[in-house]
């Protein structure tokens, strides 16, 4: 391998992030599909943060896939937004797909968290 696919290549550390960041952005999808079709006002706090989840998961990723070197303050704000969302989901811990976006959002926050405190 030479430097350059050498310092190309992702660390296991951030291929795990990305992975995390991406089904942690596809869990969101479908927990506003799901919110959507219940409605009521009690879901506009949920679906805020589901949508701040989603939005800042996704732009992560992309960060992180592009090397940009913002990489580690957007992971620390995706973890924030990411807490902020399973704080919300577990609001409602009786539905399953809100525990499942619950449960994505925790693991997300923990592998943006580790990729925050890392040199990218």
């Amino acid at each position: 391998m030479t430097q350059a696919e050498s310092m190309s290549a992702m660390s296991k550390e951030m291929q795990d992030c990305v992975a995390a960041c991406m089904e942690c952005h596809s869990v969101c999808e479908e927990t506003m599909s799901s919110c959507m079709q219940r409605g009521g006002q009690a879901q506009m706090q949920i679906m805020r943060a589901l949508i701040d989840c989603a939005e800042t998961t996704r732009m992560c990723a992309d960060m992180m896939m592009r090397r940009s070197p913002m990489s580690a303050e957007m992971c620390a704000l995706c973890a924030k937004a990411c807490e902020m969302c399973a704080e919300a989901c577990m609001s409602m811990p009786d539905d399953p797909q809100m525990m499942r976006c619950a449960q994505a959002c925790r693991r997300c926050t923990e592998t943006c968290r580790a990729m925050a405190g890392m040199a990218m």
